[in-house]
């Protein structure tokens, strides 16, 4: 596996482990706050999801300059993280970027 394989693998995992994150906070722990009154429940989900979010942008951003990215990829990417269930899409972008 080559230098540029890995960091998209890096790239896709924490992309792929983000989105999770953000689908707990979203189905999991907003009702648990809302409708169950568990107040901490946000308050960890988001304080996670928050970190692994930050982490994302800062790995796309590095690998976007590093692997010379077009603005198009690193756009779907960002986009992607602020919608539940698209990592799938944009991992899917980024396999075919792979193969570049």
């Amino acid at each position: 596996m080559n230098e540029i394989e890995k960091d998209l693998t890096k790239l896709k995992i924490i992309n792929t482990i983000e989105g999770i994150s953000f689908v707990l906070l979203l189905f999991v722990a907003m009702p648990l706050k809302y409708m169950g009154g568990i107040l901490i429940a946000t308050k960890i989900a988001g304080m996670i999801h928050g970190l692994l979010f930050i982490g994302l942008i800062l790995m796309l951003v590095n690998t976007a300059i590093e692997h010379k990215f077009s603005k198009k990829l690193s756009f779907i990417i960002f986009i992607a993280s602020i919608i539940p269930f698209a990592c799938i899409y944009s991992n899917k972008k980024i396999d075919e970027f792979e193969g570049e």
